[in-house]
């Protein structure tokens, strides 16, 4: 999908911890508002089949996700996340958590 084309918002999910209910909320909510939406995990995990929704599988490891999504946010993009360090570099880079 060529960002320039829509809306310049992406969502980030930090996705090992995120409730299952929140995921699919987040599924619904970026195919109405047609938003690209990224989950990162160091699991496999379903996600559907759509356009606006990708998986990006890292590495098990401390911080290993947090560290992906910090190095491919750009500024004004969303993170869902529960972790407040994650958050605060989040902030620190431009970002809403």
């Amino acid at each position: 999908m060529n960002r320039a084309l829509k809306t310049p918002l992406r969502i980030w999910v930090d996705a090992d911890a995120c409730p299952a209910t929140i995921k699919e909320i987040l599924y619904r909510t970026v195919k109405r508002l047609e938003v690209e939406l990224v989950l990162v995990a160091n699991q496999a995990m379903r996600v559907p089949s759509s356009e606006f929704v990708r998986l990006i599988t890292v590495s098990d490891g401390a911080n290993v996700a947090d560290d992906t999504i910090i190095e491919m946010l750009e500024p004004g993009d969303l993170v869902i996340t529960g972790d407040i360090p994650l958050a605060a570099r989040v902030v620190e880079k431009s970002g809403i958590a």
